[in-house]
């Protein structure tokens, strides 16, 4: 009897570890999924525990392995997606002298501000990273000034994903997608950026080795295999962070393919050869290989909006039942204008001090109207930052929806008719996963390009762009547009 081959795609990003069991040609076996808690010891820090993000991760990987028939199932390998910029400060015992800084905190936004306004231009346009509180190399610039105990006791400074790679298979290394979202990595050649470290005040032995995504990694440690249930020798790939990947799971790899993410925060991004950097410094540009990056914007401002409003208004249905209140409502909510800065801001204005603004509110409107122009803010927001990465990339000519917000039809809808182009909706809500899957095949030679994964994306809607819309839309863009750039003097 022939065995199944199958592969596991693992997601761990800053509100979840999910693991999950994918056939080769990306058909969804299973998953499962543990949660992750983000503390704020103070206003504005955001962290997480490492290690209990490692036993998070542990236990979801064990939860899909114990599921695998022995009879039946051939697991190949395992792919790795981390979320971009955390940092961790560690000892040369590989154990955590901090918890980890998640991209959410804030505590640097003071040194990002100065930076802006000195060096950090010509940073930005060596590593392709905002500068933003975001940004591990603002963090670190922050522990430096601070004099904070941990950064000074460190001999190393890593991620989530180097965290668990050196102690589950004893190496120091990094991905370049990783390694680009910290700041600290020049995007032209491909290394460290000696002014970059310099100005964060740490050596290069004081970081991993950069190694390309399909890197496989073996000899798990014979503890770790065991808790997970798994062979010491099962391969590993090093894969890539969630933004690479939600675009790769997608199918979205080729020019003028975009992808849209939005969950509880959101991104837009496309692949593209090189490494362009705007000179608007509006967006940023990752390295993924040696030969392609992908240039985007992020917004911290996705379903979180959503979930504020409902809070706010004090709704006690479902996210379902709220948005279908809009559903009655015309475009543009019969004046209304929102602008969903309410969790501050990265792309395209990069202030973490913006906030956000119901603007054109009369006696006459309703919560209905509310939600409506809360759910256009959002896409508007989207659509502003993809009308700055189209001065990298031109127009997009494909465009994949994912994340939690594209199970709205409503608001797909209402993306579709902001862009004026069809939207293309995956079956699985697991692209990153998926994503991290297809690295892995690459990285064990079962598939041989990254760019074949096209092949294996099942579609499961295509929604089209009411054009009579786009143009009323058109119009209410314009007036968004001034009126975010009128009120950022007062942010």
């Amino acid at each position: 009897m022939r065995l199944r081959d199958v592969v596991i795609g693992l997601d761990i990003g800053t509100t979840s570890v999910k693991a999950v069991l994918f056939t080769t040609e990306g058909k969804l076996i299973l998953d499962a999924e543990e949660m992750i808690t983000t503390d704020h010891p103070q206003q504005g820090w955001a962290e997480q525990d490492p290690a209990k993000i490692e036993q998070s991760t542990m236990l979801a990987l064990k939860r899909v392995v114990s599921q695998l028939k022995p009879n039946e199932d051939n697991l190949l390998a395992i792919g790795l997606s981390t979320a971009m910029h955390s940092l961790i400060c560690m000892n040369q015992n590989k154990q955590a002298l901090s918890d980890m800084i998640i991209w959410s905190d804030g505590r640097s936004t003071p040194q990002a501000e100065i930076l802006k306004q000195g060096v950090g231009n010509e940073i930005y346009s060596k590593t392709g990273t905002p500068i933003h509180p975001m940004s591990p190399f603002v963090k670190l610039v922050w522990l430096k000034e601070t004099g904070y105990e941990a950064y000074e006791n460190a001999a190393y400074f890593m991620s989530m994903k180097e965290y668990l790679i050196w102690k589950w298979f004893d190496k120091r290394l990094i991905d370049f997608a990783m390694a680009s979202a910290t700041g600290l990595f020049n995007v032209k050649n491909h290394d460290w950026d000696e002014s970059a470290l310099e100005i964060a005040g740490i050596g290069r032995e004081q970081l991993s080795e950069i190694v390309a995504p399909d890197t496989v990694l073996t000899n798990l440690a014979p503890e770790i295999a065991e808790e997970i249930g798994i062979r010491a020798d099962l391969p590993f790939v090093i894969g890539s962070a969630d933004g690479q990947f939600a675009n790769l799971g997608d199918g979205a790899i080729l020019p003028g393919e975009v992808a849209i993410s939005v969950g509880t925060s959101g991104a837009i991004r496309q692949f593209t050869t090189g490494a362009p950097v705007d000179p608007a410094r509006a967006t940023f540009t990752y390295a993924f290989t040696e030969a392609l990056s992908i240039i985007g914007g992020p917004t911290n401002n996705g379903g979180i909006v959503l979930q504020w409003l409902k809070d706010i208004i004090e709704f006690d249905g479902t996210h379902e039942q709220l948005i279908a209140g809009a559903e009655t409502i015309e475009p543009g909510a019969d004046g209304i204008i929102f602008l969903p800065y309410v969790n501050g801001e990265r792309a395209p204005i990069w202030n973490q001090r913006a906030r956000g603004n119901f603007f054109g509110l009369s006696i006459e409107h309703r919560k209905e109207h509310l939600v409506r122009a809360v759910l256009e803010g959002i896409a508007f927001n989207v659509y502003h930052i993809g009308k700055s990465l189209e001065r990298l990339a031109g127009e997009p000519t494909r465009i994949c929806v994912n994340g939690g917000l594209s199970q709205s039809e409503l608001w797909v809808q209402i993306l579709a008719n902001i862009f004026g182009k069809e939207i293309h909706l995956s079956e699985t809500h697991q692209g990153v996963a998926w994503g991290a899957a297809w690295t892995a095949l690459v990285g064990i030679g079962k598939v041989d390009s990254y760019a074949s994964i096209k092949d294996n994306i099942p579609i499961r809607k295509v929604i089209q762009p009411q054009l009579d819309q786009h143009e009323t839309y058109a119009e209410l863009y314009q007036k968004y547009e001034m009126i975010s750039k009128d009120l950022a003097k007062y942010f």
